[in-house]
C-alpha cells in the first residue's frame, strides 16, 4: 500500500524521455581523447569531477563534483518538465442556449398579483419568478428579448445570468411601446438562436396580451422557429382583469389573451402552452419548465495539470553557483 502511495505521488512528465540525460557526465569521463591533429572543443568543467568518486584531485574536488552534477540532473528533471496532477474538477455542460421574451406592455402594469402577501403589477411579479429560475439555470447560454410595440433584445446569448438580470430587473412597462408585437418578438429570438447547435435552441415568450403591433403574425414567426430547429414554450400570465382598491382586488372581466393562438405557437414548434393567473402558478410553471428542458449533469471530472518545472531549475542554478562559488573559495 506504501508503494502504491509513493507512486501516485510521484509528479509525471511532459518529455520524460530527457531523463535519459541524467547520466551523461559520466559517460563522457569515458569519451575517447582527442589527437593533438584533432579540433579541440573546450567544456567548462572536466567531466571527470562530474563523478561521485572523483576524490583524487586536491582537497574538496569531490563536493564540487557531487554539487555540479547533481546541478546537471536539476537541469535534466527541469527540462523534462515535472506535472502535478491537480483536484479533480468538474466543469458544467451547456445544457441549452435559451432566450426569454418577455411582454413589456401597457396591460403589464397591472395590479392584480400577490407577493409575498403585497399587490404588484404584473411585470415586478415576472420579474420575482424570472429571477429564481435564473438562478436554476446554471450551465445555459440566456438571451433576453423584451418586446411591446417594438421588439428589443436587450442581453444576447451569455453564460453571465447576472448581466440578465439586471438587464431584466431595469425594464419598465412601455420601455418598448405600450402595444404587443408578439410575432416580432418571437422572429427576433429566434434569430439570435439561429446559429446554435441544434438540440439546444429554446424560446420561452411571456406575454399577457394579444398580438396587436409588429410586421409580423405569430404563426408566421412560429412557421420561422420551426423551421430553424426551435423550441417554443408560451406562457400567458395574467389574473382576471380586475382593479385593485385599497389593496382589495376587485372582480372584473377575464383578460384579453388569446390563448389558441399561443397555443398553436408552442405546438407547432415542439413546445407548450402554459396559462398561469397568479404569481403561484406562474412560479410552478417556470419548475415545469425546468423539468421539460433540464439542465444536464456536470461535465466528466479532469484534473489540471500544474507545472512544476521551476522547483527543480531554481535548484539547479542554486546548485552551480554554490559550486562556482566553492571553488572559489578552494583556489
Amino acid at each position: 500500500m506504501w508503494l502504491d502511495m509513493l507512486l501516485q505521488r510521484l509528479p509525471d512528465f511532459a518529455w520524460p524521455w530527457l531523463l535519459l540525460l541524467l547520466p551523461l557526465p559520466l559517460l563522457m569521463r569515458f569519451w575517447p581523447l582527442r589527437g593533438d591533429d584533432a579540433p579541440a572543443l573546450r567544456v567548462p568543467y572536466d567531466p571527470a569531477r562530474l563523478q561521485l568518486g572523483a576524490a583524487s584531485g586536491p582537497g574538496g574536488a569531490w563536493l564540487r563534483g557531487l554539487l555540479l552534477w547533481l546541478a546537471w540532473a536539476c537541469l535534466v528533471i527541469a527540462a523534462a518538465r515535472p506535472l502535478e496532477l491537480g483536484e479533480p474538477v468538474e466543469p458544467p455542460r451547456q445544457a441549452r442556449q435559451m432566450m426569454l421574451a418577455v411582454d413589456l406592455s401597457g396591460s403589464m402594469s397591472e395590479a392584480d398579483m400577490q407577493l409575498g402577501g403585497q399587490v404588484v403589477d404584473r411585470l415586478t411579479a415576472a420579474k420575482a419568478v424570472l429571477a429564481d429560475f435564473l438562478d436554476r439555470r446554471e450551465g445555459d447560454r440566456i438571451g433576453l428579448v423584451v418586446f411591446g410595440q417594438r421588439a428589443y433584445a436587450l442581453t444576447p446569448l451569455t453564460a453571465d445570468r447576472a448581466s440578465v438580470r439586471e438587464q431584466l430587473r431595469d425594464s419598465v412597462v412601455g420601455l418598448a411601446g405600450r402595444e404587443t408585437a408578439l410575432g416580432d418578438a418571437i422572429a427576433l429570438s429566434v434569430k439570435r438562436l439561429r446559429e446554435q447547435p441544434e438540440g439546444q435552441r429554446v424560446l420561452i415568450v411571456l406575454t399577457d396580451g394579444v398580438n396587436t403591433a409588429g410586421v409580423l403574425e405569430p404563426l408566421k414567426a412560429a412557421e420561422l422557429a420551426k423551421s430553424e430547429g426551435v423550441r417554443v414554450y408560451t406562457v400567458a400570465f395574467g389574473g382576471t382583469g380586475g382593479m385593485s382598491l385599497f389593496g382589495v382586488q376587485l372582480a372584473g372581466g377575464e383578460d384579453q389573451v388569446d390563448e389558441d393562438t399561443l397555443t398553436k405557437v408552442a405546438e407547432q414548434t415542439g413546445g407548450r402552452f402554459f396559462r398561469a393567473r397568479d404569481t403561484d402558478e406562474l412560479a410552478g410553471i417556470y419548475a415545469e419548465l425546468d423539468r421539460l428542458e433540464p439542465v444536464k449533469s456536470m461535465g466528466p471530472a479532469v484534473r489540471p495539470r500544474i507545472e512544476r518545472y521551476p522547483v527543480p531549475l531554481a535548484f539547479a542554478l542554486g546548485l552551480g553557483v554554490f559550486a562556482l562559488a566553492w571553488r572559489g573559495l578552494r583556489a
